[in-house]
């Protein structure tokens, strides 16, 4: 389920991009942040605990919502705008 749901600007362009290996689509204009919690329930793992987290600041001044790219590029999806066809995947975190 997702953690987020849109209320507004639902007749912008839908973008699909991969999440996890599997198929997801945002709306043009969206962050990598927003795409994944409209689609999903977290953003990312837990640096500390492995715990789901969905993202901190979300204005690119902390380090909580790390991604990675298809191309191997680590992004901060808060600040990252979504591109059909990205490939995307959530880092799991760490349990200590």
């Amino acid at each position: 389920m997702a953690l987020l749901k849109r209320l507004a600007e639902h007749d912008r362009e839908v973008l699909p991009f991969t999440l996890d290996g599997q198929p997801a689509s945002g709306l043009a204009g969206d962050t990598l942040l927003t795409a994944v919690l409209t689609t999903s329930d977290h953003l990312r793992g837990s640096d500390f605990s492995a715990e789901p987290r969905a993202g901190f600041c979300l204005m690119g001044a902390c380090q909580d919502c790390w991604v990675k790219l298809g191309d191997g590029r680590r992004v901060r999806a808060c600040a990252t705008l979504l591109e059909p066809g990205l490939n995307v995947s959530r880092e799991p975190g760490r349990s200590l």
